[in-house]
């Protein structure tokens, strides 16, 4: 297993500086939490460095980001997911128009392997998702969010990542979808697959990572064991949307369940 180390990374969109000075380790194994409200830099963290800022017109200005003693900000964005480093971009943006079936073996394009390899990552896929089996050969675009979001992680395991970058996973889907596919993330990092999670979600985002980071109008203002993240008084006033401890740790903890809601007849 191998670990990502970014140094000093900046980055700006034109004269908008959108990262100042960041710096952060996904050690090997481990699941490695970007909490920040919107506009804090957590996408184009994940953007530079899985090297598809140029698709959104930015670019880095200084830092370095490193993974298995190889640097990535000198590859393109293809020789990065070659390389093990595989993003599922916020929004889940899978292809709408093709097949289930044609998703997932778009997934497995970029990566290492023949045939065989990419048989038996379907076939984890298949056994991850079982929905995405019935489903091969109906269109993206007519699955639920949820099912989308499961079918961009199982594109994303179709090229075999040894880091998952992961942008608000949980982000447009119920309570009870999100605990799913929080599931979905552990039983994924316990087969060594690394993750770093951004994520707005921060009960959800703290009960799945050991590191948590929290990044502030592009900088890291907050960093340390996930635990002691949680405690914090300024990340459960901010974050967590709590104040007393007992509430705070009821929010890390408790699963989320959807509420029953009963329509409503004058």
């Amino acid at each position: 297993m191998a670990s990502l180390e970014v140094s000093g990374l900046s980055v700006g969109y034109g004269p908008v500086r959108a990262l100042r000075d960041v710096s952060l380790r996904v050690p090997p194994g481990a699941v490695v939490a970007v909490l920040g409200g919107n506009g804090a830099g957590k996408s184009t963290l994940l953007r530079a460095i899985s090297r598809t800022l140029r698709f959104h017109r930015g670019a880095a200005t200084g830092g370095a980001v490193v993974f298995d003693g190889r640097a990535l900000d000198r590859m393109n964005a293809a020789q990065v997911v070659a390389a093990g480093v595989v993003q599922v971009p916020e929004g889940r943006q899978v292809f709408a128009r093709m097949t289930v079936g044609d998703n997932l073996r778009a997934g497995a394009l970029g990566a290492r392997g023949g045939r065989k390899e990419n048989a038996a990552a379907l076939a984890r896929v298949h056994e991850l998702f079982p929905v995405l089996a019935e489903r091969a050969h109906q269109r993206a675009g007519l699955l639920s969010g949820g099912e989308q979001q499961m079918l961009a992680l199982g594109r994303a395991l179709m090229a075999r990542p040894r880091l998952l970058l992961l942008d608000e996973p949980s982000l447009g889907l119920a309570p009870l979808m999100a605990a799913r596919i929080a599931e979905t993330v552990r039983e994924i990092n316990a087969t060594g697959t690394s993750v770093l999670l951004v994520e707005q979600n921060a009960a959800l985002a703290l009960r799945l990572a050991s590191i948590a980071y929290v990044l502030d109008v592009g900088e890291v203002a907050l960093s340390g064991p996930a635990d002691e993240l949680a405690a914090s008084d300024e990340v459960r006033r901010r974050y967590l949307g709590v104040v007393d401890e007992t509430a705070a740790e009821d929010a890390v903890r408790a699963e989320a369940v959807a509420p029953t809601l009963r329509r409503w007849t004058p």
